[in-house]
């Protein structure tokens, strides 16, 4: 993990926007999954959404709850918030926090994990690791979209793997945390694209929507943990960061590729 991976204030790098998320034929929204005759249960209102804790890598958000199933893989449907939107802890239940528009430079797109009438359950970038959070759907304030990416990394193994349309792309020997530092597990997601013109490790860092166990914070940053490259090959196939994961260049230029780049949201399962 470096200084930069681990991203400090925003206003300090130098922000790229992600690539979009994969939108349905001829460019619509694609539809969440829901049946329309189900009783939509309503959300409360928030008079105040500067009040809540904000749902960012930045931000803490204490009442969200926890990831039940870390080892599964979202389907790939995606949200995008087109104005700061609340987080309740349940369909119909309390506002715990706020998800921004953007993170990073880069628009906030989260994925879904499960949905009900009126309503989705999504992964959040906040700390805790693991915070998820219900947004919803009764409203203009949501885009949506999908992704077929996914990303595994298996941190025994020094592996990284990339699929497409569950058909495996690439993979690569990688660095992860050591042990004082390590990598932490669970299914997060690619939060956002950035360059930043201080350093010389990585063209484009990728940070993710999960955060240091070790470090509270690094760099002057909030400890995120993030994708990136790396100037030598010694660090690959085995433990060699503060926690972030550290790829090859040809990994790096798959994944950020001009033509075809992973999109921000696409999800990542560290195990």
């Amino acid at each position: 993990m470096t200084g930069i991976a681990l991203v400090g204030a925003a206003g300090v790098l130098l922000a790229q926007s992600g690539p979009a998320p994969e939108r349905g034929p001829m460019g619509d929204p694609v539809e969440l999954g829901v049946e329309l005759h189900a009783p939509i249960v309503a959300a409360r209102a928030v008079p105040n959404l500067a009040e809540l804790p904000e749902a960012s890598t930045f931000g803490t958000v204490p009442a969200a709850p926890q990831d039940a199933t870390p080892d599964e893989d979202p389907d790939g449907q995606l949200v995008h918030p087109i104005r700061p939107v609340p987080v309740f802890d349940q369909p119909g239940g309390a506002a715990i926090g706020a998800l921004p528009t953007t993170q990073l430079g880069s628009d906030t797109w989260v994925p879904v994990i499960a949905d009900e009438p009126g309503w989705v359950h999504v992964l959040l970038p906040s700390r805790p690791n693991g915070s998820t959070g219900w947004l919803s759907t009764q409203d203009i304030a949501l885009d949506t979209a999908s992704t077929t990416y996914r990303i595994v990394i298996d941190r025994a193994a020094f592996r990284l793997t990339l699929y497409r349309d569950h058909q495996q792309i690439g993979v690569w020997s990688v660095g992860v945390g050591t042990a004082a530092a390590p990598t932490p597990a669970g299914r997060t997601f690619v939060l956002a694209s950035i360059a930043d013109p201080k350093q010389t490790f990585s063209p484009v860092i990728l940070p993710l929507g999960i955060h240091s166990t070790t470090f509270t914070t690094y760099g002057g940053g909030p400890g995120t943990t993030g994708i990136h490259g790396w100037p030598t090959s010694d660090v690959f196939g085995r433990p060699s960061s503060d926690g972030c994961i550290r790829v090859p260049a040809d990994a790096l230029a798959t994944l950020t590729g001009a033509t075809d780049p992973v999109p921000i949201g696409t999800p990542v399962l560290i195990r």
